[in-house]
């Protein structure tokens, strides 16, 4: 019966530990702790999610060892030969228990098991504990299954584990159980067997670096490995001796004449061997006990990186050997396959003994060395040199770059190393060109400015890339010249396009990050105009790295980059592939649309005037976006401006006037003009703050005249092309314009709407007519009329333009009896 009521809380998994050492799942519930009268004291409840049965019932003991592991785990033993598990959906509902048990045993939640002491079964199962050492069976073959129990028992509790390996290890009872194995083996006891195979698995768990130096040296391993046999859940014994004796052959490639790095690489093979194929997989219970296996493992490879690194004579017969004309194919391959292994191992050192190592490396010569194997025919010798280099390259890419510029004034361009690679990456015999990837990821890391030199002496950047660019740019460019001969691609198959792709992937890089180098080499090579000849490809994503590439170009905003591209007419393959691309709405349309977007929003001048004088006729009939219209507008107004550089220039007055002056005065000037009746002003009387007013008023309003009149015009002209436009599937727009309290009246006509600059209706304006969105944008973005004392005023709600056009478009929607009052002057 409870005193206080409980709220089962989070969702969990209840495991007990039956007799064969293995956790049996007893089924999923709802947590709680609370006081419970009948066994005095706070409890751990879990009751079934299914149908609320008691699944357990669990007195939080003062004095129980529970341990948390894995964050979501919690493990403790209620008697002698029974522990439990609670495995939590989440962390959070293990941490809340958690805290519970810590808080009813006193101890703080940050720690992962809440007691060190044993309890009183247990000092009457190990005969006083207090004593340094604890007292094991002795080691007979009639008494094997009560030592698996002993083992089995004492994994859970860490002092148990404790005790157990001190007394394993001091009675030297390790070897004295493999001697127990022969005799087993010999008289084909299969029951003895099974109970060894229990045995050493246990002491494994024990994870202890002292009994893994016995289990694993020379005289000891193989009988390990082969008590690890005899798995009692296998019908057939293994055969792991068998394999690593006749199967596994060592080789050494080069003769290794310290015995003592010898014995090492033969432990760390057979240990790696243990753990990866001869014990079992480690339980969710079990992961956290294997960690010092991984430790020993790890240990002796740096040993033997290091012992091999120092022996000089090794790696001086290594490199002459791999570089010797006269080595046969069989032996070189060898001698690169234990090169690279050399490598792999590297990469668990320390990061100053690695630097160290690949000092060494260098020393050596391995960059020679390389460049004369990858020249070679042999493709698994090449495919292994590669990973060497990919090693070198991450390690330090300065080292492979001050290597290739060394080599260059002695050797021709046709052997330097980076060229070897490039010509590895084109002729990548592979479908799917894994290794041509790799090798562009290489390439890419040694051209790339972020991680070059720079000090006071030597800029590895600008020596770098002066170099790449003379000496390597033009193997890399060749496949993609050579397929843009004609007008378009001369081979289109998927391999070939798929190698194109990767090469515009780091010229894209190149034009980002490389500044003028790339700059001079595309315009005097007339790059870009032959990349877009794969615009022609019938692969979608060959065409749109082409495209990918223009639009890098273009956001630099380079000029003489524009230049290059309106000389060349560079616009035309894109259009023709836009025109081609037809009504289909899919990534390629996207693609170019933005590009012209990007020209129009960043008001590009010259390629805007250069893609409205050369292509307006291809692109004026696209009005499902108002790209190409609003590039239209852009154009119109920069010609107005350099037909009437008067007027100009009054624009600029006014501007630098609006935006320059004080603030209050302006909204003194604002405050006057609006309190300004209109019939106490003369007729055809201009009224202009005084601060506003030019100094020769007849210079300039006679260009506003003129302005006004053509605008007008224009704008007529635009509302007829408007109207005649198959607006197919769209709502054709009417806007009203409504008069404030002064004014009854509405205007309800598309004419007068549209001849409203920047209405709703005029061209460029995101409620034109084919955007889409056009009717809600229409509605929050109506210009409205409005009166105060008798003046009426155009409101405007100005669009996204750039502040230069929101100018003009202020200026160009003056108050409506303003605007009057300044043509009949």
């Amino acid at each position: 019966m409870f005193l206080v009521p409980c709220d089962f809380i989070s969702i969990l998994k209840v495991y007990t530990l039956n007799e064969d050492r293995q956790w049996d799942d007893r089924g999923t519930g709802h947590v709680s702790s609370c006081y419970v009268e009948r066994l005095k004291g706070m409890s751990l409840l879990v009751r079934a999610e299914s149908d609320g049965s008691l699944l357990l019932e669990s007195k939080i003991n003062p004095n129980t060892a529970y341990q948390k592991q894995q964050d979501t785990l919690i493990v403790w033993s209620e008697a002698e030969n029974y522990d439990l598990a609670l495995s939590f959906q989440e962390k959070a509902g293990c941490d809340e228990i958690w805290e519970k048990i810590c808080q009813v045993q006193g101890k703080d939640p940050s720690v992962d098991i809440t007691q060190d002491l044993v309890d009183e079964s247990e000092e009457e199962r190990f005969d006083d504990m207090s004593s340094p050492g604890l007292e094991l069976p002795s080691c007979e073959l009639s008494r094997l299954e009560e030592i698996a129990e002993l083992v089995a028992s004492s994994l859970p509790s860490p002092l148990r584990r404790e005790k157990l390996a001190l007394a394993l290890e001091n009675e030297g009872y390790i070897k004295k159980l493999l001697e127990i194995f022969h005799v087993c083996e010999d008289l084909e006891n299969i029951e003895g067997l099974h109970h060894l195979y229990e045995i050493i698995k246990g002491i494994f768990l024990l994870n202890r670096t002292a009994l893994f130096e016995v289990m694993f040296s020379e005289e000891c391993i193989m009988d390990v490995i082969g008590c690890l046999e005899y798995d009692p859940s296998l019908s057939q014994s293994r055969k792991h001796r068998e394999f690593l004796t006749k199967t596994a052959k060592f080789k050494e490639v080069i003769p290794i004449s310290d015995p003592e790095l010898k014995q090492k690489i033969h432990q760390t093979y057979r240990v790696q061997y243990i753990q990866d194929m001869v014990l079992p997989t480690p339980s969710v219970f079990e992961e956290n006990m294997l960690s010092t296996l991984h430790s020993f493992i790890f240990f002796n490879k740096v040993e033997i990186v290091g012992m091999l690194q120092e022996d000089e004579k090794f790696l001086t017969d290594l490199f002459a050997q791999l570089t010797d004309e006269a080595t046969d194919e069989e032996k070189r391959q060898e001698l690169v396959n234990f090169l690279k292994e050399f490598c792999a191992f590297s990469q668990t050192l320390q990061p100053q003994n690695r630097d160290a190592f690949f000092k060494t490396l260098s020393n050596m010569g391995i960059l020679p060395a390389l460049e004369v194997i990858l020249g070679m025919d042999d493709a698994q010798v090449r495919s292994a040199a590669t990973d060497i280099f990919s090693y070198l390259v991450e390690y330090n890419p300065s080292m492979v770059r001050e290597f290739v510029m060394q080599e260059a004034q002695q050797n021709d361009d046709d052997i330097l190393l980076i060229n070897l690679i490039i010509e590895h990456m084109i002729c990548d015999t592979d479908p799917e060109l894994g290794g041509a990837v790799l090798l562009m990821g290489l390439l890419r890391t040694l051209v790339d400015p972020e991680n070059m030199l720079a000090t006071a002496n030597k800029t590895e950047k600008t020596e770098f890339l002066g170099f790449f660019y003379k000496h390597c740019m033009h193997v890399l460019t060749a496949p993609l010249l050579a397929n843009t001969t004609e007008d378009k691609p001369s081979k289109d198959d998927f391999q070939t396009a798929q190698l194109l792709a990767l090469i515009l992937e780091l010229l894209t890089f190149c034009v980002e990050h490389h500044t003028y180098h790339i700059k001079n080499y595309i315009i005097n090579k007339d790059i870009l105009r032959r990349v877009l000849v794969l615009m022609a490809s019938k692969h979608a994503f060959l065409a749109l790295c082409a495209l990918r590439f223009k639009r890098k170009i273009i956001g630099l905003k380079d000029e003489f980059y524009n230049r290059y591209i309106m000389k060349s007419f560079l616009f035309e393959p894109v259009v023709k592939a836009f025109l081609n691309n037809g009504s289909r709405y899919n990534l390629m349309n996207s693609a170019i649309i933005e590009m012209f977007e990007f020209i129009r929003v960043e008001d590009i001048k010259s390629l805007t005037a250069h893609v409205i004088e050369n292509y307006w006729k291809a692109l004026e009939d696209v009005d499902y976006v108002q790209t190409f219209k609003g590039l239209k507008l852009r154009f119109e107004q920069q010609r107005e401006r350099q037909d009437n550089p008067k007027l100009d220039s009054m624009r600029s007055i006014l501007r630098n006037h609006r935006y320059r002056r004080d603030a209050r005065t302006l909204e003194d000037e604002e405050e006057m003009w609006f309190n300004t009746d209109e019939d106490d002003m003369e007729d055809g009387e201009a009224v202009v703050p005084p601060s506003d007013k030019p100094k020769n008023d007849e210079d300039i309003m006679d260009p506003i005249s003129k302005f006004m009149e053509r605008k007008k015009l224009k704008e007529s002209e635009e509302k007829e092309v408007l109207l005649k436009t198959n607006l197919s599937g769209r709502q054709s727009p009417s806007f009203k314009l409504s008069f404030s309290s002064g004014t009854k009246s509405n205007l309800t006509s598309q004419s007068s709407a549209s001849n409203l600059p920047g209405s709703p209706g005029s061209p460029g304006s995101p409620g034109s007519p084919g955007s889409p969105g056009s009717v809600s944008k229409s509605t929050s973005q109506m210009a409205a009329i409005t009166t105060k004392g008798g003046l009426v005023g155009l409101v405007d709600y100005p669009d996204d333009d750039e502040e230069d056009d929101e100018d003009e478009d202020k200026e160009e929607t003056l108050p409506l009896s303003k605007k009057a009052k300044l043509e009949s002057s």
